[in-house]
Parts: C-alpha cells; sequence; structure tokens
C-alpha cells in the first residue's frame, strides 16, 4: 500500500458528503421492454414481486426527507419506471415533500407525449434518454429492439416541446468511441441540457463488453475538453471520475486559479463518486453506494437510508480517499476524483482500490491537487 494523500493534520471536507448525498437512485422496478446489451440491472420483462410497494416508497420518501435540508435529488430510475403505475403519484408525493425529481425512461411505447405531459405536471425536473450509437443500426443493435433509436429521438424532441430539459447518456465502450463524434452531430439539434458519458462498469449484462483502455480514456478526455469549448452544450462523464484530473489540470495552465476552478461545473462534481454524494436504492429496497457498486448496506425496510448512509462502515471508507489502495491513495487528486469505486470493486473485488481505467501514475509526495501546476 503506498503512503495516504498528504492532507496534512486537517481533512478535506470541500468534496465529502458526509451529511447528505447530493443524488438519491431508486431503482422502481427492473422491469423493462428494451434488452440493451450493457444493462446494469439485467432487466426483465415483468415486474418483481420483491418491489418496494407505494406505501413502502411513500416511507423512502420519508427517509429522504430525514437527511434534512438541502434535500438530496431523486431520481426515479429502473429497468423502465414507467412500468410502475404507480409514478406519478410518487413524483406528486416527493414533490408536496420538497424533493426535486428527474426521470430516467426507457424510449419505449410507453413514452408518449401525454405521459412527457403528465410527469412535467405533476413535477418532474428533468428527464434523461440514452443514445448509444448515431445511427439505428448502431443504437438498435445495443438496444435490443428495432426501431428503438427513431423512439429516442422523436421522444428528445418531444421533451422539448414539452419545456423539460432532458439529459442524453451514452456508453463508452471499445464499440461506441469511434461514433461519439457523430453522436454529438446527433444531439446537437435536439435541445438538450447536457450530455453523459458512461463509462462502462463491467457488472450485470455488461460484462459482456469491453471497455476503452486507460490510453484511449486521456485522449478521449481531452477530445472531450476541446469540443465543449464549441458545444451547444455541457458534456459530463459518468464513472470516469479522472476527467477531473485531467480538466482541472488543463484549467490550471490556462490560468485559471482554484475558486474558478470550483465555481465551475466541472467544480461542482468534484469529489462525487459511488457512496460520496451518491447513494442508490434497489427495486428490493437493498441500499448500495451506487447502481454499480452492488454491495448491499442495509434494507430501507429495515434501515433508516441516512443512518445507513452516514454510519456504515463501506459509506464512511468511500467518503474517505485516505482509505483508498494502491496509486489511488496516494495520488494528489484523490479528493476531487477518487477514481470509480465501482470499476475498482468490478475488476478487483476491492471497492478501495485503485481505479483502473486511469494510467497517471502520482509523483512521490505529491501535494492536493490545489498545488498541482
Amino acid at each position: 500500500m503506498t503512503a495516504p494523500l498528504p492532507l496534512g493534520s486537517v481533512r478535506p471536507t470541500r468534496y465529502v458528503f458526509d451529511r447528505a448525498p447530493m443524488l438519491v437512485y431508486w431503482e422502481m422496478t427492473r422491469a423493462c421492454r428494451l434488452a440493451c446489451r450493457h444493462c446494469r440491472a439485467e432487466a426483465v420483462l415483468q415486474r418483481s414481486d420483491r418491489e418496494l410497494t407505494t406505501t413502502e416508497g411513500e416511507r423512502l420518501l420519508d427517509q429522504i426527507v430525514a437527511f434534512g435540508r438541502p434535500l438530496p435529488h431523486l431520481v426515479f430510475t429502473g429497468g423502465d419506471p414507467l412500468r410502475r403505475p404507480d409514478l406519478l403519484h410518487l413524483v406528486r408525493e416527493a414533490r408536496t415533500r420538497g424533493i426535486g425529481t428527474s426521470v430516467s425512461p426507457s424510449a419505449t411505447d410507453d413514452l408518449t407525449p401525454a405521459t412527457i405531459a403528465d410527469l412535467r405536471d405533476a413535477g418532474v425536473q428533468s428527464m434523461s434518454l440514452s443514445l448509444d450509437g448515431s445511427t439505428a443500426r448502431r443504437h438498435d443493435a445495443f438496444r435490443g429492439v428495432e426501431g428503438t433509436f427513431s423512439m429516442t429521438v422523436r421522444a428528445a424532441r418531444w421533451i422539448r416541446e414539452a419545456g423539460v430539459p432532458l439529459q442524453v447518456n451514452t456508453l463508452v465502450t471499445t464499440e461506441t468511441v469511434d461514433d461519439l463524434p457523430a453522436i454529438h452531430d446527433v444531439l446537437r439539434d435536439l435541445g438538450i441540457m447536457r450530455w453523459s458519458l458512461f463509462f462502462l462498469i463491467g457488472v450485470g449484462r455488461g460484462a459482456e463488453l469491453r471497455e476503452i483502455g486507460p490510453a484511449r480514456s486521456e485522449r478521449l478526455f481531452h477530445w472531450l475538453l476541446d469540443l465543449e469549448q464549441v458545444s451547444p452544450f455541457p458534456i459530463k462523464t459518468t464513472e470516469a471520475m479522472h476527467y477531473r484530473r485531467v480538466a482541472a489540470t488543463r484549467m490550471r495552465r490556462s490560468g485559471l486559479g482554484r475558486d474558478a476552478i470550483e465555481c465551475s461545473p466541472l467544480g461542482r462534481g468534484f469529489g462525487v463518486r459511488d457512496g460520496n454524494g451518491i447513494v442508490f436504492v434497489a427495486h428490493d429496497g437493498t441500499i448500495h453506494p451506487s447502481g454499480f457498486l452492488p454491495i448491499a448496506c442495509g434494507d430501507v425496510r429495515t434501515t433508516s437510508l441516512a443512518d445507513a448512509y452516514r454510519s456504515d462502515p463501506l459509506f464512511v471508507s468511500l467518503r474517505d480517499a485516505r482509505a483508498f489502495h494502491g496509486k489511488c491513495g496516494g495520488c494528489p487528486f484523490a479528493v476531487i476524483c477518487g477514481g470509480s469505486r465501482a470499476r475498482a470493486y468490478a475488476r478487483t473485488g476491492d471497492p478501495l482500490a485503485s481505479d483502473p481505467l486511469c494510467p497517471f501514475v502520482p509523483p512521490r509526495n505529491a501535494s492536493p491537487w490545489e498545488a498541482v501546476a
């Protein structure tokens, strides 16, 4: 094990979300009409009798309120949350409690202009769709259902017409990486609020796909940073936290100071990673650090979500960069990055191990990122 990050006698707190997460993801159901090759949830056609009931869902909302203000933002996800007939009710119940919500539906016949309008009127603040190919042939091959590409593009336009902010998610694998410029071209005309590139984690059906390598990820980051200068929408990465290292370093070298970087869209995500700023509730109520880190840390039927997030030993260690092993433990960017704890677990069985997608080798006795030129 390398030496811990040299942070001095004071533990950094700017990027540590000890009190509450920024985001709560609730996998309402694993039911979905698609058969996506990379599905984390390994979704199926039928709903499970292990799902939280409507009443239990309302209790989960109360548990989110128990975090205190400012409240976390709740993302209704799945499977396909539209397969839950109580979705609109639960969105309304969240709004009455002051909880902001987003929904991540699948692009199926269930997603209609009327459904989108109902979700908006119930209080949904944003939605997300997935687009994993620039053509129907590419995208539909990933989604496992013919016509999904056309449905996704139509739904994106319906969401924009309804006035609901839309994020589009794209999977990054060896099969999709060369198509990213063309996917960006498709998105330019859809009026989206954000493009999120999700770097594959080998869990669920995604274990059958191939991740890009560390060197390719580094080149991709520089391309994304250049692209964002001319893109009509912001670009972010998911489960590729070392993007922050590349971006922060480039911003410092361009003359920006720490305060300016922290106030940028990039800086607002500093430190957010599996278990630090994020908590995931599975369809059966089990609590996980994220949807891609499948270690149960309680059950909302019997455990307070706030207590599990704040006190479970795994969550506590995931929020402390000094607990990381290998080069992540001695990295000057550990507090703003921290690596993908989900990828470390998927590859090594140790959620505190180094993220194998990051090629950076920290120098000995490195200073925290603020001191890195």
